[in-house]
C-alpha cells in the first residue's frame, strides 16, 4: 500500500468515526481523557527510554541545544503532559452550548449551538507533548483528529499515540477517532493535505516554512498556527529596571518556543543608556546578539559583544539563544517595523505612557499584544484555556490560542409548530 493510500485509509476511518464521537456525552469523553492521562503517567519510564533515541539522533545530526531541549522528555514534562490531558477533562464541554437564541415574528424559535468541526488534521514539529495536547483537545471538543508529527520526534510521538489510542479503545470509543501518520516524508504531509473529502480543516503547528507549505498545498480550510517572530518595544518612558527581567524571560526561558522574543526594539531617546545593561544581562547568560548599525555602535562602545545584523535577521525566528536588537525613532516607527516583519503572533510594549501604549495596542497587527508583560504568556494554560492546539496567526474563525471553543463551529436549530413559510 502506498503512502497516499495509507493516509487516505486513516482519514476515511476518522471521517466515519466522527459522528459517534460528536454525539458522545461530556461524561463519557471525560472518562476517556482521564484514562489517557493515567496511561501516559503510568508509561513514564517507557516514554523516557523511547525518547532517548530521538534525542541521541538529534544530537548526532548537530541540532542546536535549544531545539534538542524542545523534543526532550523528562519525568516532569511527562507528568505535565498527563496533567494537561486531565485538565482538559475538567474544562466545560463546549459541544451543545447555546450561544444565542431568539424568536422571529413567524413564531420560529432559532438557536445557535456549538458543534464539532468534524475531522481535524494537525501537522506539527518537534515537541512530543503536542501529540497528547492535540488529541485531548480534539477529543474533548468532539472532533476526530489525524496527527502527523515531525521526524525529529517520531519515536516519541508514535509511543504517545499508541498509549492514547489504546486508552480510547478501552474507553469504548472507536480507535479511529485518533489517527496517526507514521510516514514523516513530505509525501506523507502532502497526502494528508489532499484529503479534502475526509478532513474538514488542517492546522500546521511549527515554523513559518511549515505554515506556508500547508497553505500552498491544502485543499481544505487551514487555521494557520505557526511562526513566531515576536517583538518587544521599549518605549522611552519605560522603567528600565523592570524591563530587563521581562526581556530576559521572553528571550531566555525557553527560546525554541513560538512565543519567545526574537526582536527587541528600543526607542532612540533611551538606547545609549538602556541597551548596554539590558543586552549584557543576556550575553552573560549565553545569548548571541545581532544588532542594527546604531545599536551595534552603542554596544561596541560599551564592550558588549554583538555582530552586525543582516536584513534577514530583522524578520527571523531564531528559535535559539539569539536576539536581534534595533533602535527606532518612536512608537510609530516601532509599529511600522513590527507590522512589516512580524508573523502576527505576539508583540508587546514596555512603557509607562498611556497614550503611547494605546497607540501601540491599536496599531500593532498581531493575535496577542502585550503591555508590560513577556510574550511567553501566549499559551493556552496561561490564558485559562487548558492546553491549546496552537496559536492561530490568521484572522478568520479563530485568532490566538486555539482552545476548546475555537475547535467548534456553530449550527442553527430552528424550532416551529409545523410552520410553513408564507
Amino acid at each position: 500500500m502506498s503512502v497516499t493510500q495509507q493516509v487516505e485509509s486513516i482519514c476515511r476511518a476518522a471521517h466515519d468515526a466522527q459522528y459517534a464521537l460528536a454525539g458522545a456525552s461530556a461524561e463519557d469523553k471525560n472518562k476517556m481523557l482521564r484514562a489517557i492521562a493515567k496511561a501516559i503517567s503510568g508509561a513514564s519510564g517507557q516514554l523516557l527510554e523511547i525518547n532517548k533515541k530521538d534525542v541521541e539522533e538529534a544530537k548526532a545530526s548537530g541540532m542546536s541545544f535549544a531545539m534538542v531541549d524542545r523534543l526532550t522528555l523528562t519525568p516532569e514534562r511527562i507528568s505535565v503532559m498527563a496533567e494537561g490531558v486531565a485538565q482538559v477533562a475538567d474544562l466545560p464541554d463546549p459541544v451543545g452550548e447555546v450561544t444565542e437564541e431568539w424568536t422571529v415574528p413567524s413564531g420560529l424559535h432559532i438557536k445557535k449551538v456549538r458543534v464539532p468541526l468534524g475531522v481535524i488534521g494537525v501537522i506539527y514539529e518537534s515537541r512530543p507533548n503536542v501529540t497528547a495536547d492535540v488529541a485531548a483537545l480534539c477529543l474533548k471538543s468532539g472532533n476526530c483528529v489525524v496527527l502527523r508529527g515531525g521526524k525529529d520526534a517520531i519515536n516519541s510521538n508514535r509511543a504517545i499515540y499508541n498509549i492514547i489510542v489504546k486508552a480510547v479503545k478501552e474507553s469504548g470509543f472507536d480507535p479511529a477517532c485518533v489517527g496517526f501518520i507514521d510516514d514523516t516524508s513530505r509525501e506523507g504531509s502532502t497526502a494528508l493535505l489532499k484529503q479534502g473529502g475526509y478532513v474538514d480543516v488542517v492546522i500546521p503547528r511549527g515554523g513559518d516554512g511549515l505554515k506556508h507549505f500547508v497553505l500552498e498545498n491544502a485543499v481544505m480550510p487551514v487555521i494557520a498556527s505557526a511562526g513566531g517572530v515576536c517583538h518587544l518595544f521599549v518605549e522611552k518612558s519605560a522603567n528600565p529596571d523592570k524591563c530587563i527581567p521581562v526581556i530576559e524571560n521572553a528571550k531566555m526561558q525557553r527560546p525554541s518556543t513560538c512565543n519567545a522574543l526574537e526582536q527587541l526594539l528600543v526607542q532612540r531617546d533611551i538606547a545609549e543608556k538602556f541597551l548596554p545593561a539590558a543586552i549584557k544581562n543576556l550575553t552573560d547568560k549565553g545569548c548571541r546578539i545581532t544588532a542594527c548599525k546604531e545599536s551595534k555602535a552603542i554596544l561596541d562602545g560599551a564592550g558588549v559583544p554583538c555582530i552586525a545584523a543582516t536584513e534577514e535577521d530583522f524578520r527571523k525566528e531564531h528559535g535559539d539563544y539569539e536576539l536581534t536588537v534595533r533602535v527606532v525613532k518612536d512608537t510609530d516607527e516601532a509599529i511600522a517595523i513590527i507590522n512589516a516583519n512580524n508573523t502576527a503572533h505576539s508583540d508587546g510594549i514596555l512603557s509607562e505612557d498611556k497614550k503611547e501604549i494605546a497607540k501601540f495596542v491599536k496599531g500593532v497587527d498581531a493575535a496577542c499584544v502585550y503591555v508590560n508583560a513577556s510574550t511567553r504568556f501566549t499559551d493556552g494554560f496561561q490564558f485559562g484555556f487548558g492546553a491549546e492546539i496552537g496559536i492561530s496567526t490568521q484572522k478568520l474563525h479563530a485568532r490566538g490560542p486555539l482552545g476548546l471553543k475555537q475547535l467548534t463551529s456553530e449550527k442553527y436549530i430552528a424550532d416551529g409548530d409545523y410552520l410553513s413559510r408564507k
